[in-house]
């Protein structure tokens, strides 16, 4: 364990404090538990306030749309460029836990949930790129491995809900919601005490033309839309984890396993997948293996529909582990080459309107794929996934020039 810790230490530059790492990974960790709450009390939101049956893709959807108008908003005033990051993370992290918490209103419609999933995701577009725009301020030599520990702690983050509603002793769903949001309220508390960065560059005045200005570099480009491919597989396939184990069980009666445990499982275990493509890239570079990774993730997207068929319940379950693994771990990879490809100034603006892009990909294949699930019960739906793996490595396999990893 210390030599483990050890090779991580080595990487950080000599005038880095060692604590900002651990301080950042647990406050993205506190921060991104947000993001699936609604989804862990899904079934008791449903109950509790009378909600249809689309309740799950609508609610996941809003939280997108939040997330995005949030990004083009920080994007196009250029928030984590001007501004302190960290002070931009607190706030954000403040007023997402007070909107989540208004979960447990008993006065709560199908509108209202709406509203309230929609402002969390509004602020999570302060938690999750600012934080690693902040990472990116602290390292340059080791940004790979820092994006691998940051990114692994949204996966573990965004899991946690599931965990907290498969404990043995049933929590109150209400309590869910002030756990996750109390979370999100230490990280920021944790990440406001942190000074800027060495390597950060501040953006004097506003410019929304750097909006604009970053697509012109091919690197960037490659990397931005290998980072879309990825995004449209991404988080439907986490969105609908808890469906496709459900469906199963229907099929195969007789094997019987907690749901909510293996839908943790199967989206946490991503964050030490995330750890693991950090280190790969230091050998291999960031390109190679976020294409390998999405190659992979691709094949299971076709495998699925096939995998209903297996009788053996351990080889399907071990099936959507690797999945976890692999449909996650390319993005610390994509995050760390869109920030090498971005000016020094715009790093912040570039990673915001990335990750803006990449989740309005994200509520047109959930909404997408919540249609066919109404509309058919034939497992083939789920081939739709594959068309963001397939598009992303045909946009890294145009030549384009990177750079390397010192």
């Amino acid at each position: 364990m210390k030599k483990f810790k050890n090779s991580i230490l080595q990487d950080l530059p000599p005038q880095v404090h060692r604590s900002v790492l651990p301080v950042l990974v647990f406050a993205q960790f506190c921060g991104t538990s947000l993001w699936f709450a609604s989804n862990g009390i899904m079934e008791e939101l449903i109950a509790a306030f009378r909600l249809p049956d689309s309740a799950l893709e609508h609610l996941t959807a809003a939280v997108q749309f939040g997330f995005i108008a949030g990004t083009l908003v920080f994007a196009l005033f250029t928030l984590a460029d001007r501004y302190s990051p960290s002070r931009v993370f607190f706030w954000s992290a403040f007023l997402g836990a007070l909107f989540n918490l208004g979960m447990i209103w008993d006065g709560n419609t199908m509108s209202t949930l709406l509203v309230l999933r929609f402002t969390t995701g509004f602020f999570l577009a302060g938690i999750y790129p600012v934080g690693m725009k902040i990472a990116s301020d602290y390292y340059d030599k080791g940004l790979g491995i820092s994006m691998g520990f940051l990114v692994g702690a949204l996966v573990v983050g965004t899991a946690f809900p599931h965990v907290l509603r498969s404990s043995a002793e049933p929590i109150p769903w209400q309590w869910i919601a002030g756990i996750t949001s109390l979370l999100a309220l230490i990280g920021g508390v944790l990440v406001a005490f942190l000074p800027d960065g060495p390597f950060r560059k501040r953006m004097p005045s506003p410019d929304i033309t750097a909006f604009f200005k970053v697509f012109k570099n091919p690197g960037f480009r490659s990397a931005s839309f290998g980072y879309f491919g990825h995004m449209w597989e991404l988080y439907t396939f986490w969105a609908f984890v808890p469906l496709i184990l459900t469906t199963y069980l229907e099929i195969h009666p007789e094997p019987d396993f907690p749901i909510s445990l293996w839908a943790f499982l199967i989206i946490g275990i991503g964050g030490p997948a995330c750890v693991i493509s950090g280190y790969l890239s230091r050998r291999f570079g960031e390109k190679r293996v976020a294409t390998l990774c999405l190659i992979l993730s691709g094949i299971c997207c076709l495998i699925l529909p096939w995998a209903f068929n297996w009788e053996n319940a351990f080889w399907f379950l071990a099936f959507l582990l690797f999945w976890g693994m692999v449909v996650i771990s390319d993005s610390p990879l994509f995050s760390t080459l869109v920030a090498r490809n971005a000016p020094p100034s715009q790093k912040g603006t570039a990673l915001t309107i990335v990750t803006s892009i990449g989740f309005a990909m994200t509520i047109l294949s959930i909404e997408v794929l919540g249609r066919l699930q109404h509309s058919t019960t034939k497992p083939e739906a789920y081939f739709l996934l594959a068309l963001g793996p397939i598009c992303g490595v045909l946009a890294l396999l145009k030549k384009s020039p990177e750079k390397k990893v010192l």
